[in-house]
């Protein structure tokens, strides 16, 4: 048995794709309660083999991701989603399919924690991440759906969590989501965001015109060299990850055509002061 903690073979950058494997396998194994040590010794692998498989910066053969989650117990499903993963071309683009919202997809949660900064826009509606609960349920009508995203939230938001920009349309404010009331006070939470530590929501106005930046949402997330930034847009089956550099550059490109037509945190706070008071009227 070779369990020593060397692996030959040599770290690889990892790319979103081999740190979702990792991540899909260090999740079945820590369900059933079985550590990395017990693990690897079972399959006659090296620890640091295990655990560079898992941080998805090696390979591993179908055979072996078979072996592994068969080790591990992982029921049919999750082995099947398992090796979709291990054997789809890693190009730089990938598509992973949702019921209604993202939320809950290893993808996307194990990257936004590992972001140091988030910067998200949205056109017709408040960012994901900005969204109080009543809100979200006027949107999705599914309280499940409610307390994962505001579980997402909690966990992001935090102090010392990613640094985050929610770009907001003004069309987003005007269109009323769920009556007056949870505008009024989805509108009073970005009020208050505007004063979160790490946290910027900022407005573009309807006066900034029409740019080709504003016509769809998106999403990009960087990282700490050498992790290459991730872009990601949301549809309504799959959400659509990439991180090859071609797409990348289009994505920041927005974001920064997205920065320059923002009003700044003071001025959007203001605004979002300014709509609360006047949907707080119409809730009389």
């Amino acid at each position: 048995m070779h369990t020593d903690e060397k692996d030959p073979t040599p770290p690889r950058l990892s790319t979103a794709r081999s740190r979702e494997l990792g991540e899909e396998l260090r999740r079945i194994r820590h369900r059933v309660k079985m550590s990395s040590a017990a693990t690897a010794e079972a399959l006659g692998w090296s620890l640091g083999k295990l655990s560079k498989l898992e941080a998805g910066s090696r390979g591993a053969s179908p055979v072996e991701i078979g072996t592994l989650t068969g080790l591990l117990g992982a029921d049919k499903p999750t082995r099947d989603r398992v090796l979709a993963i291990a054997t789809e071309p890693d190009t730089g683009n990938f598509l992973r399919p949702h019921d209604r919202v993202p939320d809950s997809l290893v993808a996307l949660s194990l990257h936004e924690q590992a972001a140091r900064t988030i910067t998200a826009y949205e056109p017709l509606t408040v960012p994901a991440l900005a969204q109080t609960g009543d809100y979200t349920h006027a949107l999705t009508g599914d309280h499940a759906l409610v307390r994962a995203r505001i579980a997402r939230q909690t966990l992001l938001l935090r102090t010392g969590g990613p640094d985050t920009v929610l770009y907001v349309h003004e069309s987003a404010l005007r269109t009323v989501v769920g009556g007056p009331a949870p505008m009024r006070d989805q509108m009073l939470h970005l009020t208050l965001m505007c004063g979160w530590p790490r946290v910027r929501p900022r407005l573009v106005p309807a006066s900034a015109g029409f740019h080709a930046a504003l016509g769809r949402p998106a999403t990009l997330l960087t990282f700490t060299p050498p992790t290459r930034p991730l872009a990601y847009v949301e549809i309504d089956t799959v959400t659509v990850f990439q991180d090859a550099p071609d797409a990348v550059t289009l994505y920041e490109a927005k974001m920064r055509r997205l920065d320059s037509l923002a009003l700044s945190p003071a001025q959007s706070r203001d605004v979002f002061a300014r709509w609360a008071d006047t949907y707080d009227r119409e809730t009389d």
